[in-house]
């Protein structure tokens, strides 16, 4: 039995050398041999930092976003959601929860919310959290709809709960990376 040789694929170890023909002057293209460029290195670079360091950036970010909305809310007088955040819980428990009891809750809930995301701590529960902060956070644009854009456009207040949907989002991508999501290079 003679053995016969089998061809196989040896591109994807050992890529086809490429040949360089001289590139005409009037043209823009690079000669296939040039080194990569100063430019091509730092944008390398800066991927490879955004994608090790962006979503952990994000986390705290919004965790500092929560944390201080949260302490304010504790200080009579200091947030200009207050009021909003006692409507809000007043409309969504039909009553059932007080505007002192309703501002306290907020500013716990937001406060933790923002404590888990700051020091990565207990992370899960703080998004769990989050999530169910986000109902009642976006909620006002559903239940004082008129008040918040009359004649169409949004009041100050109306932006303020409009910018929430930033927060929801940056959220998203932080449970994302929480439950095992991950970024990466398209080379990785």
């Amino acid at each position: 039995m003679s053995s016969v040789p089998t061809l196989t694929s040896t591109a994807k170890k050992h890529p086809a050398a490429r040949t360089s023909a001289p590139v005409p002057s009037n043209t823009l293209a690079r000669p296939a041999a040039a080194a990569t460029s100063v430019i091509d290195r730092s944008v390398a670079g800066l991927a490879t930092v955004l994608t090790r360091h962006s979503i952990t950036a994000l986390r705290i970010s919004l965790g500092l976003v929560f944390l201080g909305f949260g302490v304010l809310k504790f200080f009579p007088g200091m947030s200009p959601a207050a009021e909003l955040a006692e409507r809000t819980i007043g409309a969504l428990t039909l009553g059932h929860v007080g505007p002192t009891a309703a501002l306290l809750l907020t500013a716990t809930m937001e406060t933790v919310i923002g404590l888990t995301l700051v020091t990565g701590l207990f992370l899960r529960t703080g998004l769990v959290l989050l999530a169910g902060a986000l109902v009642g956070i976006m909620s006002p644009i559903v239940l004082f709809y008129g008040e918040l854009f009359p004649a169409g456009g949004p009041t100050l207040t109306g932006q303020y709960v409009v910018k929430d949907i930033v927060l929801a989002c940056a959220g998203a991508v932080i449970g994302a990376a929480a439950l095992g999501a991950r970024l990466r290079l398209p080379q990785e």
